[in-house]
């Protein structure tokens, strides 16, 4: 069995694509990602250029960015992207591992990442969030949930029985981590919501991006 956290990540959503579809895209009742959709909604014009890391399968957010905006969505999972592409035909969509993307700088106007800080490991998730700064023209807004140090790069039985990989860091250090990528916080809430698998509490952050810190 292998023991890298992307190959792993990648083979478990390829095996699960629907089931993940059905619980956490089609199955959540008062999904966050709505509201905090709305909210970023609020601070741009509509054709504005947005960069979904790990879209899944589309379901709700793309579906609801696309809408709008002019959205290229990101996920490492063949499996995810095939469902994406058929719910959201008018995005467009790239294979690849988040944390090893090359954008051109100042290329977006926002930035989405849901429920997928959670499975970058711990040591690069400040990185990924510098990156992403990069990539954002000025002003430019990030929009994402965080897990809340409940995973300390693990790996555990999920849906189906699948590995996955799991990591995260407390509130505070998400926080910290964004102020060192030059992020200035519009919203920072902790949400519990409802899924098919029990309660979960995550970290949403709807952030602007600006000067790093030296």
């Amino acid at each position: 069995m292998t023991t890298d956290p992307k190959a792993i990540i990648e083979s478990g959503y390829d095996a699960v694509a629907e089931e993940y579809l059905s619980t956490f895209g089609e199955g959540v009742p008062d999904d966050p990602r709505v509201r905090f959709i709305g909210a970023l909604g609020e601070h741009l014009a509509d054709g504005a250029r947005v960069l979904e890391l790990g879209c899944g399968a589309g379901i709700p957010a793309t579906a609801l960015l696309a809408q709008r905006f002019d959205v290229l969505g990101v996920d490492i999972s063949a499996g995810q992207l095939a469902l994406a592409a058929q719910r959201v035909p008018t995005a467009e969509f790239r294979k690849a591992d988040m944390t090893s993307l090359d954008l051109p700088a100042g290329s977006f106007d926002a930035v989405t990442a849901f429920y997928s800080f959670n499975h970058i490991p711990r040591a690069e998730q400040q990185p990924l969030l510098t990156a992403i700064a990069r990539w954002l023209r000025p002003g430019g807004l990030l929009l994402a949930s965080f897990g809340r140090g409940g995973s300390a790069d693990d790996v555990e039985l999920w849906l189906g029985g699948v590995p996955m990989f799991f990591a995260s860091h407390d509130p505070a250090t998400n926080t910290r981590h964004l102020a060192d990528a030059g992020f200035t916080p519009l919203v920072d809430e902790l949400v519990s919501m409802e899924t098919g698998r029990g309660s979960e509490t995550w970290q949403w952050v709807l952030a602007r991006s600006g000067e790093r810190r030296r």
